[in-house]
């Protein structure tokens, strides 16, 4: 129902004739019986565990046209939009990896959180949802057996690696069949960006393949955001110099596209546009301090309409008001700020809370 049918219908309840007897009793009753039915229709439901995961489980409802993931450490907001057809995905794995601890922070508790924003369809995006936490577990525990480096270049190598895989499973997937409902073949016209964070004790790591971004809020009001990826776009001027060195060109059509088709120029699939289109991420390992509060994680739907800055304030206006599941509130908030910007994409935002004092 409207706002304007819920305005017409109330004022058309106080001027009818008054109501008496037993047909007043039944109202007053029905009244009295709409709270609680209002919050058994919108109880939160109990997501599957994942494998490996917390007592903390996440819970998840409805947001109009998407869905909201609720637990006590980050909340995920993910709504179509003004899309016909939702091609995001989010992937939430706490606890999704174990190492033993070591003395360098490396190892111990590790969370994963990502967001996938396909394209062509969905089917990318959702593998790389189911899968992609498995294979950094398997590249981790690689990493564990051969840990020669520095912390930053062992995450940078089990990113790659992890992401190289990610890739080959969906273009294998794209040239066997098609098994989604995408033409068969039109499969290998599909692909998604991926932003990857796993926050440890110490330290948060990210990998980026595309448009996605991850923000880092730290410091209090007035501080500025901390970006810890770099979009992949094709004008930006290595990634120009990277796609015009393997023969490729960028065309402007309605921005920069790569061959005149993609938007962005790194992203898991789209087997028909490489080597011009990577499907290497980049990586980067920062170190956590105490002034740390949320990392955002989000589809371009945010970013398009939503600077790093008005983000991290959104989010710092829900940390203030000092709720337990505020980081669910920041997610939904943002999704609903995009889309009253007019964002024309779908919309999916991660809120990871930083504060050391709840973490675990």
């Amino acid at each position: 129902m409207s706002m304007a049918q819920v305005c017409c219908d109330s004022a058309a309840a106080a001027t009818a004739a008054p109501v008496v007897g037993a047909e007043a009793e039944a109202r007053a009753r029905a009244r009295a019986e709409r709270p609680r039915r209002a919050a058994e229709a919108g109880r939160w439901k109990h997501a599957a565990a994942a494998a490996g995961g917390t007592a903390d489980a996440t819970r998840k409802r409805s947001l109009e046209a998407g869905e909201l993931l609720v637990a006590r450490k980050h909340g995920a907001a993910s709504v179509a939009g003004r899309r016909r057809e939702m091609e995001d995905a989010v992937s939430v794995r706490e606890a999704f990896a174990l190492a033993e601890a070591k003395a360098d922070g490396h190892g111990g508790r590790r969370d994963f959180y990502g967001v996938f924003d396909g394209h062509g369809c969905s089917h990318v995006a959702e593998a790389c949802r189911d899968r992609m936490h498995e294979l950094l577990t398997e590249e981790l525990a690689v990493v564990a057996d051969d840990a020669r480096g520095s912390a930053a270049a062992c995450w940078t190598a089990a990113m790659e690696r992890s992401f190289a895989r990610m890739d080959a499973e969906v273009m294998s997937a794209a040239a066997a069949s098609g098994a989604c409902r995408c033409d068969a073949h039109k499969c290998d016209h599909v692909g998604s960006t991926a932003v990857v964070a796993v926050v440890e004790e110490r330290r948060v790591v990210v990998a980026n393949c595309g448009d996605s971004r991850a923000v880092l809020c730290r410091g209090g009001d007035g501080a500025p955001p901390l970006p810890l990826s770099s979009d992949h776009k094709p004008d930006r001027p290595d990634e120009l110099e990277r796609i015009e060195a393997a023969g490729g060109r960028v065309i402007f059509w309605e921005g920069a596209r790569v061959l005149g088709v993609l938007a962005m120029s790194r992203a898991i699939g789209d087997g028909y546009l490489k080597p011009y289109v990577s499907s290497v991420p980049e990586v980067t390992v920062t170190d956590r301090s105490d002034g740390d509060e949320c990392l955002i994680l989000a589809s371009d739907g945010l970013w398009d309409v939503v600077s790093n800055e008005d983000a991290c304030e959104v989010a710092r206006a829900c940390l203030r008001r000092g709720r337990a599941k505020w980081c669910a509130e920041a997610a939904a908030l943002l999704t609903k700020l995009a889309l009253a910007r007019r964002s024309s994409d779908n919309v999916s935002v991660v809120v990871v809370d930083l504060r050391r004092r709840n973490r675990s």
